[in-house]
C-alpha cells in the first residue's frame, strides 16, 4: 500500500518512526553517558573525585573505541522506531478527535501529551529497561534478543517492567510539559514566519526551549528509573530513599547535562522532523 493511500495515523506512526531513528542515531551517547553518571558507584561521596561528562567518555572510548559511544543503540533503535511512532500516531489521533476544529489550551495539551506518552510507555518498556542495563555497562549483553531471554530466565517476567512507575512519572510529565510549552510558543509565532522557509528553524527553536524546561522538571524521576531498572529489587520509594541517602538532593540530579543536552534535541528534531513530513503528506499535526 502506497504511503499516500494510508490512513492518517499510520502516516503519523511513519513520520515519527523516522523523526526517531534521525534523533536517537545522533544523540544515544549522550544517553549513554547519561545512564554512566547516573549509576556510579562512590563518585558523590565527600572526598571522592567528581566525576563528569568528559571523564565518562574518555573512559568509554578508551575502553570501547569511539564506537562504545554508540553502546546500546540496538534497544534504542527497537525501542524508538516504533515507540515515537506510537505516540505520534496516538497524539495525531487525540488531538483530531477532542480537537478537530480548534486548538488544545495550555492545560489541554498537557493532557495530550501525557496521554500519548502513556500508550508508548507502557508499550515500549520492556524494551527500555533492556537499553538502560545495555548502557549503564554492568551487564554483558551481546544482542536486544539475547537480553531478552537472560532477563526471563534470570529473573523472570516482571523485571521487564521494573521501574514502571517511575518511567511513567518521568515520561508523562515530560511529554505534557513539552507540548505544553511547545504549542503555546508556537503559537505567539507571526503567521507569516509558520509558512515561510523558516519554518523548521522556528518549530526547532520552540522545541528547544520546550525541551529544556521539560527536562528540568522531570530529572529527578529520571534517576529514580534508572536506578529501579538498573537494580530491578529496588522499588521506586526505595530507590529515592538510597538516593538521597547515598547522594543526597544532588544525586537526583546527576546526569542532568547530557539528559537536557539530549532529551531537549531529540524532542527538537523529531516533532521539526514530524511537522515537516505531516506538512509534506498534506496533513496537519
Amino acid at each position: 500500500m502506497e504511503l499516500s493511500l494510508a490512513h492518517p495515523a499510520v502516516k503519523a506512526f511513519m513520520c515519527g518512526s523516522l523523526s526517531g531513528t534521525c534523533s536517537t542515531l545522533l544523540f544515544q551517547p549522550l544517553d549513554l553517558v547519561k545512564t554512566r553518571l547516573q549509576t556510579l558507584q562512590g563518585s558523590m561521596h565527600p572526598g571522592s573525585t567528581r566525576v563528569g561528562m568528559v571523564t565518562v567518555i574518555l573512559s568509554v572510548v578508551r575502553t570501547d573505541r569511539l564506537l562504545g559511544l554508540w553502546k546500546g543503540v540496538s534497544p534504542s533503535f527497537v525501542r524508538t522506531i516504533p515507540g515515537v511512532g506510537l505516540y505520534f500516531s496516538t497524539f495525531y489521533t487525540l488531538k483530531q478527535h477532542f480537537f478537530h476544529e480548534r486548538s488544545p489550551g495550555a492545560v489541554e495539551a498537557v493532557l495530550l501529551g501525557g496521554g500519548a506518552r502513556t500508550v508508548a510507555g507502557v508499550f515500549m518498556l520492556p524494551v527500555t529497561v533492556i537499553k538502560t542495563r545495555f548502557e549503564c555497562g554492568r551487564y554483558s549483553y551481546g544482542s536486544v534478543v539475547g537480553a531478552l531471554r537472560c532477563v526471563l530466565q534470570a529473573e523472570g517476567p516482571k523485571a521487564l517492567y521494573s521501574g514502571l512507575m517511575a518511567t511513567l512519572l518521568r515520561d508523562v510529565p515530560f511529554s505534557g510539559i513539552y507540548v505544553m510549552f511547545y504549542s503555546q510558543s508556537k503559537a505567539t509565532l507571526p503567521h507569516e514566519l509558520s509558512v515561510s522557509a523558516y519554518a523548521p528553524l522556528a518549530n526547532f527553536s520552540c522545541g528547544v526551549l520546550a525541551g529544556v524546561l521539560a527536562s528540568l522538571i522531570t530529572q529527578p524521576a529520571d534517576v529514580v528509573k534508572t536506578h529501579v531498572q538498573v537494580n530491578p529489587q529496588l522499588r521506586s520509594a526505595q530507590a529515592v530513599g538510597h538516593i538521597f541517602k547515598e547522594y543526597g538532593l544532588q544525586g537526583f540530579f546527576r546526569g542532568a547535562v547530557p539528559r537536557l543536552l539530549r532529551r531537549t534535541m531529540m524532542a527538537a528534531m523529531a516533532w521539526t522532523v514530524y511537522e515537516q513530513t505531516m506538512t509534506r503528506l498534506g496533513l496537519k499535526s
